[in-house]
């Protein structure tokens, strides 16, 4: 797996891709920390870490989107599959290399902090419980966009696949409030990513919310890892 991440993670930097993530995310983030801190005159870094949560879903295909489907154009993907490695180990070393690559990204509001801690008192422990909520937040739509990845071999399809799906789950919630059915919005609620995003942002920190990012995160990697069994014996 090590040498899989290690192949993966440079291949970000041969090519444009993080650059591109790290420079648009860190544009957005400093934009949104002027407006929600520094132009209010505030210490309070909520209203940062809540505007991300859509900076986030419009950057993470970009991330996955060449994951698994250039190996399938370039037609590298069958020496990949008969490697001496496991399917798991195939698909976690990618899926690392991405995730290595958002942590290098948001950890940018840290620095924010920082600045802001020169002008006031920063609640440090809220800091640090909305960097989490964004690296679980993370760790879930990565997965998501790794199996999109699985299925396609054309990059483009994959990163507008991946965009639709985590709107998708954006908008669970507020699909939910348009359904007559009780149980419905039940489901749709305790599904709501956002929901629970936004919670952790406000202070309200709960178990349960890290459980349901991680198992998000491992039943799509498990999922993306099931596509491939069917193709190594295809």
């Amino acid at each position: 797996m090590g040498a899989i991440f290690r192949r993966e993670f440079g291949a970000y930097f041969t090519s444009s891709i993080a650059y591109i993530f790290l420079a648009v995310f860190w544009i957005f983030s400093g934009f949104f920390f002027y407006q929600s801190s520094l132009y209010t005159a505030t210490t309070d870094m909520s209203g940062l870490f809540q505007s991300l949560f859509l900076v986030i879903i419009f950057l993470i295909p970009i991330l996955t989107m060449r994951l698994f489907s250039e190996e399938k154009k370039q037609k590298t993907e069958q020496g990949l599959l008969t490697a001496p490695v496991s399917l798991g180990e195939i698909v976690f070393g990618k899926y690392f290399a991405a995730l290595m690559l958002y942590t290098i990204g948001i950890l940018m509001p840290f620095l924010y902090a920082l600045i802001l801690s020169a002008f006031g008192h920063v609640e440090w422990g809220i800091v640090f419980s909305n960097f989490l909520a964004l690296f679980l937040l993370g760790m879930a739509f990565i997965a998501v966009g790794t199996l999109v990845s699985a299925l396609t071999e054309n990059q483009i399809a994959a990163a507008v696949m991946s965009f639709v799906g985590l709107m998708a789950l954006y908008m669970v919630d507020v699909i939910g409030e348009y359904i007559s059915f009780e149980w419905v919005k039940t489901v749709c609620e305790w599904l709501s990513f956002y929901r629970k995003y936004y919670a952790i942002t406000c202070g309200l920190f709960n178990v349960t919310t890290v459980v349901f990012y991680v198992s998000v995160a491992a039943i799509f990697n498990y999922l993306t890892i099931r596509v491939f069994e069917r193709r190594r014996w295809s």
